[in-house]
């Protein structure tokens, strides 16, 4: 008997809660069938009301109906999920990073293999006469491929079966008699097998590389790992110890606090006490004064003689004399000795901040290696803009101050603290720290200076970029480019004019590098130190010369 086929739609046979596949149908006194586990936890829930319903109609039971195994629609199910396994590979319709059957009409299959000579790839079926028939015995099959046509010779449409060391490629019969004649050629399987040892020897070293830098990676994630374990020890070491630092200085302070209130005290106690004798004092002279000038008044001479010696006779008065204290004796010296022990404790802790500072800046876990190409460079590019808090009078900014142009005109910009009042020299807003770059485009016969300084820098006579301690500078003019610091310059020979510098600023390792900017890129000076405050791009610009905070393009040449 045939058997007969039904097609159905799989969602007939979901489960109206999970809306999946029914799993364990059970079915409900209305006609309706769920996943048991479905249905018992949705009865679960009406536990507490007593009244139980259907999750697809809403019907309502009463009490909880008691549910077997639907047999009949679970053997259904099990044969709909048989049914809709995948097909066979070979007669799956092709996917798209599969080979299609080029015999295959409608529906293309995949092919399982390619014919060499053919130039053909077939299905399971269509490859049948290749292996049943005589007239296919020649025929090469090899591994289903979309290459086919890369395998025969464009010259002679034939296979390609030998390869020409000479010319170093692969050749067919006739290419041996023809263009490569007298070559010293090979069949493919002989070269092959000599590539092969190659690629085995080739593969053994890659692997060897491939354990050496899975060896650095681990070793290097161990020092990150101590690195940085090591830093939160640092950290949590160094409050502890300023903290016992500002608690000692806190200490002193108490003791000296208590050292003067106590002598407050006791000169207070003393200067009242005498107080108090000096108005006793004053008091007792006082009445000797009003008997005096009684006695001045009295008429009879006799009565003033005998009163006369008792009253005339000076107060005799207990204790010894009493010191008058002088206004000048404060605590005035005693601050000052405190200052003094001030700016000696934070000159002291500048110095040794310094050390600590660069002693923090030496500890790397591994030092980066310099960009070797400008689109290496162009990932660490930065915004900048100029500051015009800054900019001297006799600069001219423009352009969202991107543009500073130097001109005998003199700029009507408001007094700030920060602002270059002696040389016509621009800081810029932001600070470079980390690794950072950024080019400027310059042009005039007057010259520019292109500089990294520290913003402590000063802006009198002798803040000049370049001739200081505290700054950096590339000189560039149409007939002569040097690198100056500390007043240190450095001649840097070039062959032709250089319209746009680069910059690169790697904070950490202390390198400032300027490059010249054109078709290729050049390095006209590197110089490694050690930074001890953040860094600003700066800039002086020359009278009839102009300068621009250039956009860079994404991809340039990088010169050897």
């Amino acid at each position: 008997m045939t058997e007969s086929s039904i097609s159905v739609d799989q969602s007939q046979f979901s489960c109206s809660i999970c809306l999946e596949l029914l799993m364990d149908p059970v079915t409900i006194p209305c006609g309706h069938n769920f996943c048991k586990t479905c249905l018992k936890s949705c009865w679960d829930e009406e536990d507490l009301k007593g009244v139980y319903s259907c999750p697809q109609c809403r019907s309502s039971f009463t009490p909880r109906p008691v549910v077997g195994k639907n047999n009949m629609l679970a053997e259904v199910v099990e044969k709909l999920k048989t049914s809709h396994q995948a097909t066979p590979a070979a007669h799956c319709p092709v996917g798209p990073e599969e080979v299609d059957c080029d015999f295959c009409t409608g529906t293309k299959l995949k092919a399982l293999k390619s014919c060499l000579v053919c130039q053909a790839s077939y299905c399971e079926t269509h490859l049948q006469s290749h292996y049943e028939s005589s007239a296919f015995k020649n025929h090469k099959l090899v591994k289903v491929s979309r290459r086919l046509q890369e395998q025969i010779c464009s010259e002679h449409e034939k296979q390609l079966e030998v390869y020409c060391r000479t010319d170093q490629q692969c050749i067919c019969m006739l290419c041996t008699m023809d263009g490569h004649k007298g070559h010293n050629t090979v069949s493919g399987a002989a070269e092959r097998a000599e590539k092969q040892n190659q690629l085995v020897e080739t593969r053994r070293k890659s692997q060897q590389k491939i354990q050496e830098k899975e060896k650095e990676l681990q070793e290097l994630k161990k020092a990150v790992e101590s690195h940085t374990s090591s830093a939160q020890a640092a950290v949590k070491n160094c409050e502890k110890i300023f903290t016992e630092l500002i608690c000692s200085i806190e200490r002193k302070l108490s003791e000296l606090s208590e050292l003067i209130r106590a002598q407050e005290k006791a000169a207070v106690t003393r200067a009242e006490e005498a107080l108090k004798r000096l108005e006793q004092e004053i008091e007792e002279l006082r009445r000797r004064d009003i008997k005096l000038e009684q006695l001045s008044q009295t008429e009879d001479h006799i009565q003033f003689l005998q009163s006369f010696t008792s009253v005339s006779a000076p107060p005799e008065f207990a204790g010894c004399s009493i010191t008058v204290f002088s206004p000048l004796l404060t605590f005035e010296e005693v601050v000052k000795t405190v200052f003094q022990l001030s700016e000696k404790l934070e000159e002291h802790c500048e110095q040794e901040f310094k050390k600590i500072s660069s002693g923090v800046k030496e500890i790397m876990v591994v030092p980066l290696p310099e960009p070797q190409s400008r689109e290496e460079f162009l990932e660490y590019s930065c915004e900048l803009t100029m500051d015009p808090n800054t900019v001297n009078t006799l600069l001219h900014m423009s352009e969202g101050n991107m543009v500073v142009t130097c001109s005998e005109t003199v700029q009507s910009y408001p007094p700030h603290p920060e602002r270059f009042d002696f040389y016509p020299q621009v800081l810029c807003r932001e600070s470079v720290g980390g690794r950072c770059y950024w080019e400027v485009d310059w042009s005039g016969s007057g010259g520019v200076y292109i500089a990294v300084s520290y913003k402590s820098i000063s802006r009198k006579e002798n803040g000049f970029f370049g001739y200081n301690d505290q700054s950096w500078s590339l000189f560039c003019s149409p007939s002569r480019y040097s690198f100056v610091h500390n007043s240190r310059g450095t001649v840097i020979p070039i062959g032709s004019d250089c319209s746009r510098i680069g910059v690169y600023v790697d904070y950490s390792a202390g390198i400032v590098s300027f490059y010249s900017i054109s078709e290729r890129v050049i390095l006209l000076h590197r110089v490694q130190t050690t930074f001890t405050q953040p860094l600003y791009p700066g800039f002086w610009v020359g009278l009839g010369s102009a300068l621009k905070l250039s956009h860079p393009p994404q991809q340039m040449i990088m010169s050897p």
